[in-house]
């Protein structure tokens, strides 16, 4: 429609609204209103030359580097690990440091750690006695690092002080900015049992003992003193490790080299460095193969070799030396059961191998599920990050949660002793698989602080793990990141909630939280509040620019607006700030008809009857018929002007016989979010119509807009796919479907 000037147009809109109660907006109720759509720039840190106000690195962004050569040995006998490490510590800020921090994380194992020492606990009947021998101390584990002495590179004696899971090491000299310092660390610890602990961080590193045959496997992470990180917003992150906030690490390159019994297999964080003196000929030979082999995996060491292997135990050792380069941590494990498959991804300009090592009590589900996933997840994450940049992502099998590292994790899901499994084990390994293999990007590469915001590793990357498991996976059961799984969290109880912005130390509800609720957030934005395509934009921007950095929350929050020019801090502040919920609520529905004639002058205000549909009793339809109202000028003068203008004629001409519907919302969980109307029509189509959440911004608790439709709609339905997480579906309908009688509801009861 083209009228002859912009002040017809405007004139037509006065009118139009002015002339019809129905159609006014609600004020907003005095003391409701939350600022909800506030911009976040007050909670946000100010940017500066670090850290720009786009969410990038700024011109003088800088972080720090350590270097580590580690020489170290398993006993398979005491089950001891013992170690020599040489740190060079590369200060790129531009402060001067007069001592430095370093992560001791086996002392959370200690009897008198921070986390025994705070750990509560009560008494009932049926007390897990595994639970209460550990809370009690009454293992007799001589856990954490036995610090054998701390050197400069010279073999002069460092002063060093331990607390609990962090140790200062004071330096001779202040450290100067662009300056390098190298110190040596001996030490050594006993390996946990990881099946006898119980603890979260009992099962992310440690033995497990099998009784059959008499042999371990390892898997080992957390097992040498780590630099702590020292960054331009916090200075030293020297949290301590109580258990759930992971590990916040600095960038290095890695020369280790691991002695183990001759007749163990060794994974590890990057290449190994003398494959001709640890591997046969023959698994030499499959391991060549296996890097050029791309529809399937080779299997390098076999189950056959696994089982001689358990049975000779070697008496001698051998040393494997690995080599990485720019990772942020080394882990390995090692056992003589290993059986070992891999093959090549084409990523990029790049072939990283994709590899699995279990022991036979894994097969027949490992061999056939565990490297197949390892490739679909190189494959996904690269879409949407950066593309994999290291020589290899490893999947290691053991008995409980899993655990990531660089270039290796650590995975659960086991068959039966026969080696049958259920569907459920199938996609339990598929599912962890990913999750951990993922952990690669998030926070491997894209480096952020686990330590104090665990929703930046864990909900980001199960995030993607959603992602992955859609595109390879159509068919497995949907875990994190579907609008509506997160329902039953939303809907607990406050008292567990907390925001995601809080420390990882501090949430009841860790997984449903941290994982879950970021998942969903991160799917929400990209399919409903953003779409696909500024989505991936947006978080691939984020990816690309903080890959082998340090990010914030800020940096991601900015980064995702400044990439896709969508005004996001509603939602951050929603979903991130706060425990909000979304149930959206359709109040009324009433159904109007434009008047065939016009309306004289004096008419003007005179309420008429409605169309309406009320959601308390009363007849659930729309059989009240429409109502009609006018289109009246606010005096008499404009009104002849109005009749005057022939394109307003045609407009009003045009309204005739449309159909008005006056629908009212309200917001009762507080969470800001998109309005979606699925429209059902009297001859049976349907009409999708998605309303921005800023239809919020004036009312946070109650809005009323009018929708002119073609047809006669007999059913308004809210969010009808279930993408926003609203709790409550059974006030989203109109008409209200009849209730239940009390007979039905003590018929369910019974």
């Amino acid at each position: 429609m083209k009228l002859n000037s912009l002040s017809s147009w405007l004139t037509l809109c006065v009118l139009f609204l002015a002339s019809a109660p129905a159609f006014a907006q609600p004020s907003t109720e005095s003391g409701r209103w939350q600022g909800k759509f506030e911009q976040l720039d007050q909670l946000l840190p100010t940017p500066n030359e670090y850290r720009s106000g786009s969410g990038s690195p700024g011109p003088r962004y800088w972080q720090q580097r350590a270097d580590y050569a580690i020489k170290a040995e398993l006993d398979d006998n005491t089950q001891r690990i013992t170690g020599s490490e040489t740190i060079t510590y590369h200060n790129n800020s531009p402060d001067a440091l007069t001592y430095l921090w370093l992560q001791v994380d086996q002392n959370i194992y200690e009897k008198s750690s921070m986390t025994a020492k705070t750990q509560t606990n009560f008494v009932q009947d049926s007390t897990d006695t595994r639970k209460m021998a550990q809370d009690l101390g009454l293992f007799g584990f001589d856990g954490g690092f036995k610090i054998k002495s701390i050197t400069d590179a010279s073999g002069n004696p460092l002063p060093y002080k331990i607390n609990y899971t962090m140790m200062r090491v004071d330096l001779p000299q202040p450290l100067g900015p662009g300056k390098s310092y190298t110190f040596k660390v001996d030490w050594w610890f006993n390996i946990n049992d990881r099946m006898q602990g119980i603890t979260r961080n009992s099962l992310r590193s440690g033995l497990e003992y099998f009784p059959e045959d008499g042999n371990y496997s390892y898997i080992i992470g957390q097992w040498f003193p780590r630099m702590c990180v020292y960054d331009d917003v916090v200075g030293w992150q020297n949290k301590q490790f109580l258990g759930y906030g992971e590990f916040t690490l600095t960038f290095g390159n890695y020369d280790v080299d691991l002695t183990v019994p001759a007749d163990h297999i060794v994974a590890a964080t990057g290449m190994i460095q003398n494959p001709t003196e640890v591997l046969t000929p023959q698994q030499l030979e499959r391991f060549e193969l296996a890097k050029k082999s791309f529809d399937k995996p080779v299997i390098i060491a076999t189950q056959a070799e696994a089982i001689q292997r358990e049975k000779t135990r070697a008496k001698d050792k051998k040393t494997w030396k690995f080599k990485a380069e720019n990772v942020r941590d080394f882990a390995f494990a090692t056992s003589r059961k290993f059986i070992w498959d891999a093959m090549a991804v084409k990523i990029g300009d790049k072939t990283p191998l994709a590899m699995s090592y279990y022991p036979k009590e894994g097969n027949p589900l490992w061999e056939q599920e565990s490297t197949k996933a390892v490739r679909a997840t190189l494959i996904t994450y690269s879409k949407h990050t950066i593309d994999y940049p290291y020589p290899h992502a490893t999947s290691v099998h053991h008995a409980s949660i899993g655990m990531e590292y660089p270039m290796i994790c650590f995975n659960g899901s086991r068959p039966r002793k026969d080696g049958t499994y259920s569907e459920q084990t199938k996609w339990s390994l598929v599912g962890v698989v990913i999750h951990e293999v993922g952990h690669n990007f998030f926070p491997m590469i894209i480096n952020s602080d686990e330590r104090q915001w665990t929703w930046m590793d864990e909900g980001l990357n199960s995030f993607v793990q959603y992602l992955t498991e859609r595109e390879f996976y159509p068919e497995k059961p949907t875990g994190r990141g579907p609008a509506s799984n997160v329902i039953p969290y939303m809907k607990g109880s406050p008292d567990v909630k907390r925001p995601l912005m809080t420390n990882s130390e501090e949430i009841p509800e860790f997984g449903a939280e941290q994982y879950g609720k970021t998942a969903t957030a991160m799917n929400i934005l990209r399919e409903t509040v953003m779409g696909r395509e500024l989505f991936d934009k947006a978080f691939k921007e984020y990816a690309q620019r903080w890959a082998f950095r340090h990010p914030k929350p800020a940096d991601l929050f900015r980064t995702l607006e400044d990439a896709s020019a969508v005004d996001l801090d509603w939602f951050w502040r929603g979903w991130f700030y706060t425990t909000d919920y979304c149930d959206q609520t359709i109040e009324q529905v009433k159904w109007y008809k434009v008047r065939n004639e016009s309306s004289p002058v004096e008419n003007k205000g005179k309420k008429v009857s409605q169309g309406e549909i009320s959601g308390s009793g009363g007849a659930m339809d729309f059989s009240a018929g429409p109502q009609p109202f006018s289109v009246v000028p606010t005096d008499e003068r404009l009104y002849r002007d109005f009749l005057s203008r022939v394109d307003d004629k045609a407009i009003i001409s045009r309204m005739e016989n449309k159909n008005f519907y006056e629908v009212t919302l309200t917001n009762k969980g507080g969470l800001m979010m998109p309005v979606i109307i699925e429209w059902t029509y009297k001859d049976g189509t349907k009409e999708l119509e998605k309303i921005p959440a800023e239809i919020w911004r004036m009312n946070e608790t109650k809005v009323t807009k009018v929708f002119m439709k073609e047809k006669e709609v007999v059913r308004v339905v809210l969010d009808p796919q279930e993408e926003t997480s609203d709790i409550n579906a059974a006030d989203n309908v109109f008409p209200r479907p009849p209730g239940a009688s009390k007979f039905d509801e003590l018929k369910k009861k019974k």
